[in-house]
């Protein structure tokens, strides 16, 4: 097969990595791309919001098979036009995608079929979100219900914060028209996991358990983030407790979405709070997670182009899906000035000396500029390793991250740690 997939961050690059592996994989295209991508397929820079030129482009370059990663393509539609231009694509349409793309939709689906989830009520105009939050019990968390990069999610300690909150999404607009409608909900107390299932729409099959450590700095400070790394599985996380998330979450959801004519195949990947009631669904994501999946695809045994092509044809069940006995690690180093602001084309070095047998570095926001490599995103790269052990695996990435330099480049240096010696939640 040609391949072609959608996206240009470290998630694509380890999606890449692990396709190329496949004796059914034959070429990949990547769009954008990033240097690193450059190494295992061709970059090739689309217009992906032009459907029919990208329609076309496929056609004549005989791609049998695209790969969606990011959100906003699946948000826009993308996985509607390939499907009824008969190209076969993995991800979910968009009216299944809205499990993602709108959180009021998501919350008020929960709520209909009963799926654990925080209470929450959702809000367009400020006064009346005002008026609601000054009756409540703080912390509380506010969410801009539409996409935001990881980064619209505000937990408030006191009326103040949310006020400021709410004023900044629905009257000042910081997250555009992603924070035209916000959901205001009660603060769930826990260890957070995040959980996959490769979906065909009625089957799934669920991924091991991994943490990502969504805030910028050590101990779980400053703002929220993509995602600076991830560890995969999760040490503590039972499996009775993956058996509860599967029976309770994952397959009432795909059936409630399935009901209302919205067949989800693709990736089913919910944020999870591990409550002293039980495991609660933060919110959903309809695709795979960035660098859930840099860690991911370090541990997964089958062939992906097996498991994706098996969704798309709904035949999940016939593939046996096995995973490495071992676990695995990323950690991503960031533009300084991430979250916020920050500058591109800062040289990097090391690359080729943080590289060993059992670690790889997956690229991100990089670019070719000559002979060299450049910054060109806020996470830079994603160091990923694996081990018989999680301290091993850690280590490891952690002396691969110590070979790497570029001007103002930071990093968390706590990653896996408050799992590390944790026991069951």
């Amino acid at each position: 097969m040609k391949i072609l997939i959608v996206g240009g961050g470290g998630r694509e690059h380890a999606l890449a990595w692990k396709l190329s592996q496949s004796p059914r994989v034959k070429e990949i295209f990547i769009s954008p791309g990033n240097a690193g991508t450059s190494s295992i397929g061709t970059n090739v820079l689309l217009d992906l919001q032009d459907h029919q030129k990208l329609i076309d482009w496929i056609h004549e370059n005989q791609i049998e098979l695209v790969v969606v990663g990011p959100d906003d393509p699946l948000a826009d539609g993308l996985v509607d036009s390939m499907l009824g231009a008969g190209i076969p694509t993995f991800g979910p349409q968009k009216a299944a995608a809205e499990i993602e793309w709108s959180k009021a939709f998501a919350k008020s689906f929960m709520r209909e079929e009963g799926v654990p989830t925080a209470d929450f009520e959702s809000f367009t105009d400020f006064a009346t979100a005002r008026d609601y939050l000054r009756g409540q019990k703080f912390p509380m968390v506010i969410k801009a219900d539409g996409l935001a990069r990881g980064k619209g999610v505000i937990i408030a300690k006191n009326f103040e914060e949310g006020e400021q909150a709410l004023a900044d999404m629905l009257s000042k607009k910081v997250f555009g028209a992603a924070g035209n409608t916000v959901v205001i909900e009660e603060f769930l107390d826990g260890h957070e996991i995040s959980v996959h299932a490769f979906c065909d729409g009625e089957t799934a099959v669920l991924f091991p358990p991994s943490q990502d450590h969504k805030r910028i700095g050590e101990g779980d400070t400053g703002p929220n983030t993509g995602g600076m790394g991830t560890i995969a599985p999760v040490p503590w996380v039972s499996e009775d407790l993956m058996d509860e998330i599967r029976d309770k979450i994952i397959l009432p959801t795909l059936r409630g979405l399935k009901k209302r004519g919205r067949e989800f195949v693709g990736i089913l990947y919910p944020g999870l709070m591990i409550t002293k009631d039980g495991p609660k669904v933060l919110e959903f994501n309809a695709r795979f997670g960035d660098p859930e999946t840099q860690s991911y695809m370090r541990l997964l045994k089958t062939d992906l182009a097996d498991i994706i092509l098996a969704c798309i044809q709904h035949r999940l069940h016939s593939v046996p899906i096995e995973w490495e006995k071992h676990y695995a690690c990323c950690v991503v180093l960031a533009s300084a000035g991430y979250p916020g602001e920050y500058v591109k084309d800062i040289p990097i070095s090391g690359l080729d000396e943080a590289e060993s047998p059992n670690t790889i570095l997956f690229h991100a926001g990089t670019k070719q500029d000559g002979p060299n490599i450049v910054t060109n995103g806020g996470r830079v790269l994603g160091a990923t390793a694996v081990g018989e052990m999680l301290n091993g695996a850690l280590d490891a990435a952690y002396q691969s991250v110590s070979e790497i330099h570029f001007a103002g480049m930071q990093y968390r240096k706590d990653i896996g740690q408050k799992s590390l010696y944790a026991r069951t939640a």
